[in-house]
């Protein structure tokens, strides 16, 4: 009995210790970036002027002497058509003439601004161009980007039926136009709901933050697949013992909806779920949401304290869209994992939200999505879809009476707005 209390405690003391480590990581990274968001400018503008003093040095060196300065060109009148280099740094092939020419003769090479033993100036604004570029990224990762939408006076506020005439069962929805950052349609968007598993895509972006190598592996454990299994979740089919990519662990988090890759992803990251958990929260607080929502599991389990609003999801969702790898993994419609010793053949993992909504007239395209089940929150679902302009909308709903009402709730909602007409 002493010896299992002591095991328990030693597991307890670990998951402190690795918690402890995953926050002074994060202070560090903060505490870098606040350096940058302090220095950066300086850094930039310091190398602003620094190329600006190189382009006069080059200027200057490549002035040509006294002595050249009297030399023409000398030839006939076919040798003065030639092929110059046109001061964008473009080639271009143009006959001498107009002002240059306007007295039938060739200025010296100091009196041409055209001419070759001038530095080529396009070529320093390209550069100058590309340092500026270079400080707007710097600052954008000094600034996480805000995700937010606010109602107009022409948001509509949902009811039980769309202008259509059609049914909307959902009683949670949100419509975002990504764009202007609108709320197009509402119904209870900032009630506390539990997100059951649209939870996985907080789960994903977290992971996808930190994985640097997706062919990298994991060998499942029975703590794992029992962890799913009595909690009563969707699994990926992964079993003790096997090693799965990384990769692999995405695409079952959320075609399936696996709590076992779910789970193998976040020990995979973070050492342990509780830990990554905390991962998920800081997120949650960088993205502005932390005073509406709060995580305790990675997989979307029933718990009081596991909640947020479909507003809260639509904007962790907008959030996924912008990371590439995320974006990849939910819009996948099928997906067959990496052959195993136990899955020689692998598994084919599939997206049904999308399968049930792709034959839908939903005015535009949808994406990606992932959905939810739980009794409390009943059928719950997160999609992104674009319209035939290239416009951008997500839209989040929960508590539909199944999976079929919840599909047709965001394909109708989709088409009111994405397709009016």
């Amino acid at each position: 009995m002493n010896e299992q209390l002591n095991d328990e405690e030693a597991v307890r003391a670990r998951h402190r210790q690795r918690i402890e480590q995953m926050r002074r990581e994060k202070e560090r990274q903060m505490l870098h970036r606040r350096y940058i968001k302090k220095y950066a400018p300086l850094a930039a503008g310091g190398a602003v002027v620094l190329f600006i003093l190189i382009l006069a040095g080059i200027k200057f060196w490549h002035r040509p002497s006294p002595g050249d300065t009297g030399r023409e060109v000398q030839g006939t009148e076919s040798d003065v058509d030639t092929t110059r280099t046109d001061t964008t740094g473009d080639d271009t092939d143009s006959s001498v003439t107009g002002a240059n020419q306007s007295d039938g003769q060739n200025l010296p090479d100091n009196q041409n601004p055209s001419g070759s033993h001038n530095l080529p100036c396009g070529q320093g604004i390209v550069g100058l161009m590309n340092i500026e570029a270079a400080a707007d990224q710097l600052r954008e990762d000094m600034h996480p980007k805000v995700y937010t939408a606010s109602a107009t006076p022409d948001t509509l506020q949902l009811g039980s039926t769309l202008a259509s005439g059609e049914d909307f069962f959902s009683n949670y929805a949100i419509l975002v136009d990504m764009d202007t950052d609108t709320i197009l349609a509402e119904k209870y968007a900032r009630t506390r709901i539990n997100p059951a598993s649209m939870t996985k895509v907080l789960t994903a972006l977290v992971a996808a933050e930190h994985v640097e190598n997706l062919d990298d592996t994991f060998t499942m454990t029975l703590e794992i697949t029992d962890y799913g299994y009595v909690n009563d979740c969707s699994a990926a089919g992964f079993v003790k013992d096997e090693v799965i990519t990384i990769r692999d662990l995405f695409y079952g988090t959320i075609l399936p909806s696996g709590a076992d890759a779910a789970v193998g992803l976040a020990t995979y990251v973070a050492g342990s779920q509780e830990a990554f958990v905390e991962l998920m929260n800081e997120k949650l607080k960088e993205l502005g949401l932390s005073d509406t929502a709060h995580f305790t599991n990675c997989v979307g389990i029933y718990e009081e304290d596991h909640y947020c609003t479909v507003y809260d999801m639509a904007m962790i969702m907008e959030a996924a869209m912008d990371n590439e790898l995320c974006r990849e993994v939910m819009a996948a419609h099928t997906y067959t994992t990496s052959s195993t010793a136990q899955h020689p053949d692998g598994i084919v993992l599939s997206n049904w939200f999308l399968r049930r909504i792709e034959d839908k007239d939903c005015g535009g395209e949808v994406i990606c999505g992932k959905t939810g089940y739980v009794v409390q929150s009943g059928s719950c679902a997160v999609s992104y879809a674009e319209d035939e302009n290239g416009k951008h909308y997500v839209c989040a709903s929960a508590d539909a009476g199944n999976k079929w009402r919840c599909t047709l709730d965001h394909a109708r909602l989709y088409k009111q707005f994405l397709d009016p007409a």
